[in-house]
């Protein structure tokens, strides 16, 4: 017998039998371990969604500059009798949206924009103290693995970006316009997206990992964080069609107008050009149809790509988010020809965040199976610096 095989058959078994349940238990204590912070995270993310939803529904009821002021604190309670209602009325009379679009509006019409404003902004306080009390619990209890504060605290600073952020937008409104600059939105829009992309992507590290075979896994991992940017930018641009309310416009599919392109010359209308692209009513619905089909494109390939090289969990997960893209397509189709009623208005603006989670999601871990794939198909992982 060999000496390494007089080594083996000498050790004491029940040391080797211990040495692999503690590894064991190492591995699977480190996801349960950080349970609490993954639900934590997906629970913000679930308020960030619902913010969103009541952004589009502030945006599609005109409600976005009822409230004229920001009080961060005073501003929790709703006017509570009657004077305070004419009051804050009386303030939004002030500005040019109800001098130029509302100049009949009632009381009771009042209530009900000022109501859907203000339930957006206390969705923003909500997620502000759900965010910073179990933070700061989770931190002083020791339960964050060290690389994961900093990206913490970023999403902190984030959300307070966004804060200003939304008043910022706001305030467009008040003086010479009688709605919200579109720029403005879609940086509004695009931060919202974003810490809700960031917290996912957080909470799905945070998961356990499960093994991959040894697969050249890269060109799937560019194609999924090609698909999360398309996504992103897609989201943009549908913040400035609603900006520029281009949903009202050109209502038919697939042909706008008549043409699958319209002509040059309602393209580029606006001086300088490139103010065509954020401005021009025409391109900007344009290039939101052009890169939806880029995305359903891009998805569809990816998942034809993932059946082909990584069969399983992984081919089913891209096939998914394939078809969340397919749907959502049909979604803003419908949406466009029935010219954005509300219900289609939020449905479509509520899935688009699904499909961005979805994204993300399949992004997240394609990452960690390429690095996985890289070390020699482990999937194991330390207790707790993995994020």
């Amino acid at each position: 017998m060999s000496p390494r095989g007089c080594h083996h058959a000498s050790r004491n078994p029940g040391v080797a039998l211990t040495d692999r349940l503690t590894d064991a238990t190492t591995t699977r204590a480190a996801p349960d371990a950080l349970a609490p912070v993954r639900a934590w995270l997906w629970c913000v993310a679930g308020l960030v969604f619902l913010m969103v939803v009541a952004g589009g529904a502030t945006r599609l009821t005109e409600a976005g500059l009822s409230i004229t002021e920001w009080k961060l604190v005073s501003g929790v309670l709703p006017p509570l009798d009657t004077a305070q209602w004419q009051a804050e009325f009386e303030k939004y009379k002030q500005i040019p949206q109800y001098s130029q679009l509302f100049p009949t509006m009632s009381l009771t019409d009042f209530q009900f924009i000022y109501s859907v404003e203000w339930f957006h902004r206390l969705l923003g306080r909500l997620i502000g103290v759900a965010f910073i009390l179990p933070l700061a619990w989770f931190w002083t209890s020791g339960r964050l693995p060290a690389n994961l504060k900093p990206k913490l605290v970023a999403l902190l600073g984030l959300g307070a970006l966004q804060g200003a952020v939304g008043w910022w937008m706001v305030t467009s409104g008040l003086s010479d316009r009688v709605e919200v600059s579109q720029y403005r939105l879609a940086v509004h829009l695009l931060l919202a997206s974003l810490t809700y992309a960031a917290l996912i992507w957080l909470a799905v590290g945070l998961a356990e990992r499960r093994p991959q075979a040894a697969a050249t896994l890269g060109r799937l991992r560019a194609e999924a964080g090609l698909i999360v940017a398309l996504v992103l930018l897609q989201i943009g641009l549908g913040a400035l069609v609603a900006g520029l309310r281009a949903g009202w416009t050109f209502n038919t599919w697939p042909l706008m107008d008549g043409r699958l392109v319209p002509p040059l010359h309602f393209l580029f209308n606006e001086r300088p050009w490139w103010a065509n692209f954020f401005e021009n009513v025409t391109l900007v619905q344009f290039q939101h149809r052009m890169i939806a089909y880029l995305v359903l494109a891009a998805a569809a390939a990816h998942a034809f790509d993932a059946a082909r090289v990584a069969p399983g969990h992984l081919a089913r997960r891209a096939l998914a988010l394939a078809a969340l893209v397919a749907m959502q397509a049909l979604i803003g189709i419908t949406t466009l020809v029935l010219a954005v009623p509300l219900w289609a208005g939020l449905l479509h603006q509520a899935f688009a965040m699904v499909v961005l989670a979805a994204a993300v999601i399949n992004c997240r871990r394609l990452c960690e199976r390429l690095q996985e794939s890289r070390l020699g198909g482990s999937s194991r992982a330390a207790p707790v610096s993995r994020t």
